[in-house]
Formats: structure tokens, C-alpha cells, sequence
């Protein structure tokens, strides 16, 4: 007699039974007025919602983040989408908001973002691939910006932009590292002006995270407008609004700024909006998802990319900031085989086989990588948010191992739960969610890290020292002078995005635990003006994860309705 198996993600999703999305709507005192169905269980949210459900009351603001994952991942979503769940289950009404999903990971090792086991959202393939379309529309107003920058070269370069100063390159939402660096304009005269390029996945798109930090049309128009693809021969930067492209852009993202919404397998609602990749952007969905789920029940709940370090470090510094939202409580995901993995004993390859020794019970090895969720609880409290621990259980952990996860947590006098949402829907996540009902009742201190006005070392060096736990920084030589270059044309006051391995506090990605003793490598800063913040790279760029454009197209622009005007 067979062993028989337990049901895949996609089995477990095609058995489901959803709910009309208009039903899910009208749950959140969404009416059919402001949905754009797309199929009986997806459909846009018009942006007259924000106005619409203002003056409804605000549910209390989480946000899931984790430890530091392991290449496989901890499952932030599926605690995510199964705390939803949960919160039902106690009868709060909670809404969830998680990134789309990039197709690079969905058709790679990692795999979707749609959830896990009995905690996913639905439709678990519409999810997962196009959805709504809204990457391929970042895809191609990030593409049209890089042909009319090549098509300005070649029309005789009126801004005198300097080709070896081009920053901007070209995106697709595939993983294709023969497309990484690339020479354009190769062939013919009128194939253009030969010169190096490349392409970055689309989710890495600024304009990604220009929609993800948008709070409306014409924020919109006017951050992609801020985009800087360069600087000319005197070394002042050259934007997107220089070349008459941002009109174009805005034209094209014009639908896509509108957030998704869908359910869980319990017909919890979920809204699905924006996918900035969280090791190289600031890691989380959009601001205008939030500014309406915020108003549809007792709690919002949303997902912040990777480790508190990361995802969420940027979720209070970056979107809180721009949103103006402040969290009541934080989840920090932690599951017996990371803290084991951070125990330095055992080493996990992306695709291949979970090493012998994690399987074993084993909780010295958990005390011992638990310096990694201290550290990434203290991460939460110095931003003055109470953080949960949720234990995401697998079948092969042993009770003295979440015992010693639960004595961690003690030690710091934080909430602990074990959740089995994965097996078992939200009733196994009843017990996180009460946790978080009591933690997001404490009295809100929520604060930033830094202030604005910091010099831009400064704040690098505040992120490195208090948040990842570094020594201090070591700024390269062409890293201080782009500093010094983005300080004087006036974005010094800028918020920090730190861009470095996902897989360490550290930079380096084989230090695990809480590594001490060490120096952040600044390696270059880069300026993502339109979003609105500073990239700092730390770094290995390498392990972290074409249009024609016609002159008559810079007449293409987007009125303060959202009306298309100048396209013919």
C-alpha cells in the first residue's frame, strides 16, 4: 500500500470554492460602482475608493515580516494570507494587501506569491501569471522611457546627454542573464547610436516602485517625471520630464495604478497591487492598496519583503513616510529550520535536498540561530512597534524546538505562536491571531528611524550600525563622490534604500546568525528621485536577483482626470 501525498498548492487551489468577486467587495463597503471586473473573481478598485471610504473607520495596521529567510523562504505570505484567515476565524474582519508576483521567481526555484497549503490567494494561477497585466505595463513605460532616451541620442541630442552616463536600462519580467549587459544600436545607421546597455527584471523597475509608493494619478505623473536616466556631458542629471516621456509613461500605467482585488481560499479579501523586489527596492505593495484597505474592517494586514533588516526597516522609513500610516504591531515569521540554518551547522541550496542534520531534533542549534530573531526583533522594537513571533510549523519540527523558539521570544518579552496555517487554514492560525489582537491594542510609538535632514552617510551609517548590527560603513571612492554629486543637486534629504543580500544581516551572504565585527562596503549610491529615495549598494549586485519610440510620442501626456490627451 502507497503512501499517498499531500495535495499540491494547485490542487489545493482548483478545489477551492470562491466567492463572486463583487460579493468580496461589497463585504468592504466596495460597491460595483468602483470595480473594474476582470473575470468572475478579480477586479481593479477604482481610485475614487480612497475618497469614497475615508470616513470610515481605520482597522488597526500590521505588517508580517521575518528573520532572515533561508534561500527557500519562510513563509511570510502564506502567514500573510493565513492570519487573515485567522482574524475570521476569531470574528474580526481582517483584509490582507501582498505584493504581485514577478514571473522570474514564479517560473523559477522560489516560485510564486500567491501563498501556501491551506493559506493562499485565489485564483492561485491568475495570481501568478499576468493577473491584470499591470507588470507588463511597468515592463513597457519603463521600456518606452529607455527607447526615447536611444531615439533622443539618435534625433541629435538636444539635452546633450552623455551615452556613458546613461543609468537607465531596459527591463522584462523573465530571468534571461544573456540580456544582463547587452550593446544596443549594433546594424544599420537608423538602428541608432552604439552604445553598452542591458536589462534588470521588471519588478527592479523604479517605476515598479514609483507605482507601489504612488497615492494617486497625478503622484504618479509627477514622480515618474523626477526619473533620472543620466547625466549630460556638464554633469547635471537628465530626467524622464526632459525628455517629454513621462506623459507617455503615465499614459500607459494608467490602469495599472488601480489595486487588484481577490480573496483567500476562506473568501477573506485580499488586495493585490505592485511588486518591488525587496533586496534591491524597498520590498512592499502599495500605498494605495493600504490607503483603502485601511477602511474595509477591523485590520489591515500586509507583508513587508525578506528580513525585518530589509522589508520592513524600508516599510516604516520609506512607505510609512509617504503614506502617513503608522503600524500598530508587526509579525516577525520564524520557522524551526531558519533558526537552525542561522545556527551555522547546516547549509541550504536553493534546489536541492534540505540537509539530514534539519531534520533532526535538535534545539541547542535553535537557541543558537536564534540570535537571529533577537536581533530582528529588536529591529521591530526600536521603531517603537510590538512585534509577534509567528512559528511557521512543517511537519518535521519537534515540540522542544518551538518550546525553545517560545523561550527566545520570553526573553525579550515578546508574544509567541505557533500557526499551522499551512495544514490547516485559518483555524491554524487562531492562536496568532489572538496574539496580534492583543499586540496591536498596546499604545502605538511608532517612530522613524532617522530624521530627513541627516546627511546621506549618516543615514547609511544609522541603518548599518543600529539595524544590521555592522561596525560602521566603508564608503568607496566613487560612492563618496556620488554622495557628494546627489547632495548638490538637492536629494540629500531623500530616504535610504540599502541594497544588499537578502540571505544575511550582514553583506555578506555565508554570515549567518547576528553576525558582529563587521563593516557595511558602500559600494556605489545610486538616486531613484521619481520614487523618492537613495539606493545604497552593498554589495555583490550580481547574487541579487525593446520598444521603438517616435518623436510624436512626447506629445502623449494624462490629464488631472485621468484622460488621455495629445495621443492623436
Amino acid at each position: 500500500m502507497t503512501e499517498s501525498r499531500p495535495p499540491t498548492a494547485l490542487e489545493i487551489a482548483r478545489a477551492a470554492v470562491l466567492r463572486p468577486v463583487q460579493d468580496i467587495a461589497a463585504d468592504i463597503g466596495i460597491g460595483p460602482d468602483l470595480l473594474e471586473p476582470y473575470g468572475p473573481y478579480v477586479a481593479k478598485i477604482r481610485l475614487d475608493a480612497i475618497a469614497a471610504l475615508a470616513d470610515r473607520p481605520t482597522a488597526r495596521y500590521v505588517v508580517v515580516t521575518a528573520v532572515t529567510p533561508t534561500p527557500l523562504g519562510e513563509g511570510k505570505t502564506t502567514t500573510t494570507i493565513g492570519l487573515a484567515q485567522g482574524m475570521a476565524r476569531i470574528g474580526r474582519r481582517a483584509t490582507a494587501a501582498i505584493r504581485q508576483a514577478s514571473m522570474g521567481p514564479t517560473f523559477g526555484i522560489k516560485g510564486g506569491a500567491a501563498g501556501g497549503g491551506y493559506s493562499q490567494a485565489a485564483p492561485f494561477e491568475a495570481l501568478n501569471l499576468h493577473l491584470t497585466g499591470d507588470m507588463h505595463a511597468v515592463t513597457a513605460a519603463h521600456n518606452t522611457l529607455s527607447a526615447m532616451i536611444d531615439n533622443h541620442l539618435y534625433q541629435g541630442n538636444e539635452l546633450g546627454i552623455d551615452p556613458a552616463a546613461i543609468t537607465w536600462r531596459r527591463v522584462l519580467d523573465v530571468n534571461d542573464r544573456a540580456l544582463r549587459n547587452i550593446v544596443l544600436g549594433l546594424g544599420a545607421a537608423e538602428d541608432g547610436i552604439p552604445r553598452q546597455g542591458g536589462f534588470d527584471i521588471t519588478a527592479a523597475s523604479e517605476v515598479m516602485a514609483i507605482l507601489a509608493l504612488s497615492t494617486s494619478l497625478q503622484d504618479m505623473r509627477r514622480r515618474l517625471g523626477r526619473i533620472m536616466v543620466g547625466f549630460d556631458t556638464d554633469r547635471s542629471p537628465v530626467t524622464a520630464e526632459q525628455l517629454r516621456a513621462a506623459g507617455a509613461m503615465t499614459v500607459i500605467m494608467r490602469d495599472a495604478i488601480k489595486p487588484n482585488l481577490l480573496q483567500t481560499l476562506e473568501q477573506t479579501p485580499v488586495l493585490v497591487h505592485a511588486g518591488p523586489f525587496g533586496n534591491i527596492a524597498h520590498g512592499n505593495s502599495s500605498i494605495i492598496a493600504d490607503l483603502i484597505g485601511i477602511h474595509t474592517g477591523d485590520y489591515l494586514i500586509t507583508e513587508a519583503g525578506f528580513g525585518a533588516d530589509m522589508g520592513a526597516e524600508r516599510f516604516f522609513n520609506i512607505k510609512c513616510r509617504e503614506s502617513g500610516l503608522a503600524p500598530d504591531a508587526a509579525v516577525v515569521v520564524t520557522t524551526v529550520r531558519a533558526l537552525k540554518a542561522h545556527s551555522g551547522r547546516h547549509r541550504i541550496v536553493a534546489g536541492r535536498p534540505l540537509p539530514p542534520g534539519l531534520m533532526e531534533e535538535r534545539p541547542d542549534e535553535v537557541h543558537l540561530g536564534g540570535a537571529n530573531l533577537r536581533k530582528q526583533l529588536e529591529n521591530v522594537l526600536i521603531h517603537g512597534v510590538t512585534p509577534v513571533v509567528a512559528v511557521n510549523a512543517f511537519p518535521g519540527d519537534f515540540d522542544s524546538e518551538y518550546r525553545a523558539i517560545r523561550d527566545i521570544a520570553e526573553s525579550m518579552g515578546v508574544r509567541c505562536a505557533v500557526s499551522t496555517h499551512f495544514a490547516d487554514g485559518g483555524a491554524g492560525a487562531a492562536e496568532l491571531a489572538e496574539a496580534v489582537v492583543e499586540a496591536a491594542e498596546e499604545p502605538s510609538r511608532f517612530r522613524f528611524l532617522y530624521p530627513l535632514e541627516d546627511p546621506l552617510r549618516q543615514k547609511i551609517e544609522t541603518i548599518a550600525t543600529e539595524v544590521y548590527g555592522a561596525d560602521g560603513i566603508d564608503v568607496s571612492p566613487a560612492a563618496s563622490r556620488q554622495i557628494d554629486r546627489f547632495e548638490s543637486v538637492g536629494l540629500g534629504a531623500l530616504p535610504l534604500c540599502i541594497a544588499k543580500t537578502h540571505l544575511s544581516i550582514s553583506s555578506d551572504p555565508t554570515l549567518k546568525g547576528a553576525p558582529r565585527g563587521w563593516r557595511l562596503p558602500v559600494r556605489e549610491v545610486r538616486a531613484s528621485a521619481g520614487a523618492g529615495f537613495i539606493y545604497a549598494i552593498c554589495g555583490d549586485m550580481r547574487t541579487m536577483p525593446g520598444l521603438s519610440a517616435h518623436p510624436a510620442a512626447e506629445d502623449i501626456d494624462i490629464d488631472e482626470h485621468g484622460e488621455v490627451v495629445g495621443l492623436y
